[in-house]
């Protein structure tokens, strides 16, 4: 079975994600008692349906056990900034060594990989309200989580057969040691180069 991306549109009144392609995927939330557990619950669901999930680390680091929800799931791949020994500014507060660091509750080193994730240009989702600059320059593992996303997407491209575990187990052996501890660098940061070989 390929791995696959799709579009997600969670339904919050019937537990339920739809796909692009118009298929339900049935979350099992019957014992879930919060909302990160549901939240848990529905990645690894489309994990295990073959689908490739790819979540950020989350900004609460330098401490350990800061991975957000969902990145703290033991089975999806989980991103971190590869970058974040500068300063940035977090919604006016100044820091760095912002990236999530394992190991998560579950006592799983995460992340899984690391990305460049500071002084990012993006889109700016406030230009069609307040029309300012269509691209800002961001930070964040939100940052670095599309970089490693596009790099699996043409990793499919190239291997289309691919599982999300092949996926997995591929960015682990391609991925460069910066020479951190696991729970800060996980695999090591992204390479291309080496990915696509």
């Amino acid at each position: 079975a390929s791995a696959s991306f799709i579009i997600l549109d969670w339904d919050y009144t019937n537990s339920k994600l739809d796909v692009e392609e118009g298929e339900r995927v049935s979350i099992p939330n019957a014992l879930a008692d919060s909302e990160e557990e549901r939240l848990i619950n529905g990645v690894e669901a489309l994990w295990d349906a073959g689908m490739v999930v790819v979540a950020a680390a989350g900004n609460l680091g330098p401490k350990e056990g800061g991975i957000t929800t969902p990145g703290d799931s033991k089975k999806i791949i989980t991103v971190g900034s590869s970058d974040d020994q500068y300063y940035i500014d977090q919604r006016g507060n100044t820091k760095k060594h912002y990236s999530g660091r394992g190991p998560t509750k579950e006592c799983v080193c995460k992340p899984d990989v690391v990305a460049p994730g500071s002084y990012i240009r993006s889109c700016n989702a406030k230009f069609a309200r307040q029309r300012g600059q269509p691209y800002v320059v961001k930070s964040g593992t939100s940052m670095a989580t599309p970089i490693v996303s596009g790099a699996i997407a043409d990793l499919l491209s190239k291997y289309p057969e691919m599982s999300n575990v092949e996926v997995k187990l591929k960015l682990r052996e391609s991925s460069s040691d910066m020479g951190a501890d696991h729970n800060r660098q996980g695999w090591g940061q992204l390479n291309m180069k080496k990915l696509l070989e």
